[in-house]
C-alpha cells in the first residue's frame, strides 16, 4: 500500500473515530498532495512515496516555522495547536537518520568531494543532501556540515 493509500485510510479512522484534530490534519495534508498532484499533471494515486514525503517535509517546516513565530507573539494557543499537527504529520515520515550514522555519512561525503574549508559550504551541502536522499532534516546536516569543517 502507498503512502498516499495509507493516509486515505488515516483519514477515514479519524472520520470514524470523531478525532477532529487528526481529521483535519490529514485532509490539509491530502489537500497538499493534490495540489502538488495537479502542479505535477498527474493523479495524487501516481505520486511516488517519496514525492509524498517532500509534501509531508515541507507541511512540517510550515509548522515549526508557525510555533517560533506563534511563541514569539506570545500566543501559546495557537502554538500548541501548530505542535500537535507537527506530530501527526511526522508520523507518516520516515524515522530520522541516528546521528553516528549521518556524522559518518557527512565525513565519507566531505573526503570524496575533497571540501575542507567553511567557504565551500554550498558545494558541500550539495555533496551531503544527494548522499542523504532525505533521510535527514537539512538542518540537522547543515549544522553537521558546519561542525565537521570548524
Amino acid at each position: 500500500m502507498s503512502l498516499y493509500e495509507t493516509i486515505g485510510t488515516h483519514l477515514k479512522e479519524a472520520m470514524k473515530s470523531g478525532d477532529a484534530l487528526r481529521r483535519d490534519t490529514i485532509r490539509l495534508l491530502s489537500s497538499a498532495i493534490k495540489n502538488t498532484a495537479i502542479e505535477k499533471r498527474k493523479a495524487p494515486a501516481e505520486l511516488s512515496d517519496s514525492e509524498v514525503e517532500d509534501v509531508i517535509r515541507r507541511l512540517t517546516k510550515q509548522r515549526k516555522d508557525s510555533i517560533e513565530q506563534y511563541r514569539a507573539g506570545n500566543r501559546a494557543d495557537l502554538a500548541e495547536k501548530e505542535a500537535a499537527e507537527l506530530v501527526l504529520l511526522s508520523e507518516y515520515l520516515p524515522q530520522a537518520m541516528p546521528e553516528e550514522e549521518l556524522r559518518a555519512l557527512v565525513q565519507a561525503a566531505l573526503l570524496e568531494s575533497g571540501i575542507t574549508t567553511k567557504a565551500q559550504m554550498g558545494q558541500a551541502m550539495g555533496a551531503v543532501m544527494k548522499k542523504v536522499a532525505g533521510r535527514a532534516a537539512g538542518d540537522d546536516v547543515r549544522r553537521m556540515v558546519d561542525a565537521l569543517l570548524t
